[in-house]
């Protein structure tokens, strides 16, 4: 049995006019893990763009969305934490497919070892100014107007040409860079002021696969995207430990 974690896939996602084959890989995993996973744990960024309406969600997504209620209705724990690009959530995750959905990132002990994770967006990566705009973006406030100003066509069209256009204006490759990126950061400050016993630390967000140590216990790890041509690679948590995985359908 183990836990498993994945991140990025960025489903819905065309590059080049072309779409991203992330949402078939991404139910080929779910069903290898299914039948040993004690639970699975998304870290954001699922979908390339999600912005739900009250009455209205977007249009798309019918084969995971279905394949994850399926999952929970045989009494799978799936938790699903909002990114960046999937933040504007509102309740159709936990009522229609069952999902448990955690707004902020989760401390919680798994198999006896201490661990802590979220998408990795919003503890301290991008400086004052990125924090400043993701507590706009993730607002009450902010979501309600745009929901009360704005049809849905036009918001998902805008919404889907931003993040097509972000994407376009800078390489998906990341090189991973110790000490100057801000989940590390966040993790030594975590240690130091929260809980000085955590284990792992998993995060997602910038699309490269690290492990990380910390302290002689703790040890960080960033799980790789499901967007390039290479292996996907997933994070898997037994009784012996943390690893990064790579899928091979």
């Amino acid at each position: 049995m183990a836990y498993y974690f994945a991140s990025d896939t960025h489903i819905g996602l065309t590059l080049d006019g072309r779409p991203v084959e992330s949402e078939r890989r991404l139910m080929a995993w779910l069903e290898k893990i299914e039948k040993d996973a004690d639970a699975v744990f998304l870290l954001g960024d699922i979908f390339d763009f999600w912005y739900e309406y009250k009455r209205v969600v977007p249009k798309g997504f019918v084969r995971l969305l279905g394949r994850l209620a399926e999952m929970t209705d045989r009494g799978m724990q799936i938790h699903f934490f909002p990114g960046n690009h999937d933040m504007w959530i509102r309740d159709y995750f936990e009522r229609e497919c069952g999902l448990i959905v955690h707004r902020e990132g989760l401390s919680t002990e798994l198999y006896g070892k201490r661990i802590y994770m979220a998408h990795g967006d919003a503890v301290g990566y991008g400086g004052a100014k990125v924090a400043s705009m993701q507590r706009v973006f993730r607002s009450r406030t902010a979501r309600r107007l745009f929901s009360a100003l704005v049809h849905p066509d036009a918001a998902l069209k805008f919404g889907q040409g931003w993040s097509q256009g972000s994407r376009a204006r800078k390489n998906i490759a990341h090189a991973f860079r110790g000490e100057e990126e801000g989940v590390v950061k966040f993790a030594r400050e975590y240690l130091a002021a929260e809980d000085p016993d955590v284990d792992y630390f998993v995060f997602g967000h910038l699309h490269c696969p690290a492990e990380y140590p910390l302290t002689e216990r703790s040890t960080l790890y960033v799980l790789g995207e499901w967007i390039s041509d290479g292996y996907p690679v997933y994070g898997m948590l037994t009784p012996q430990g943390f690893s990064l995985e790579k899928f091979v359908p």
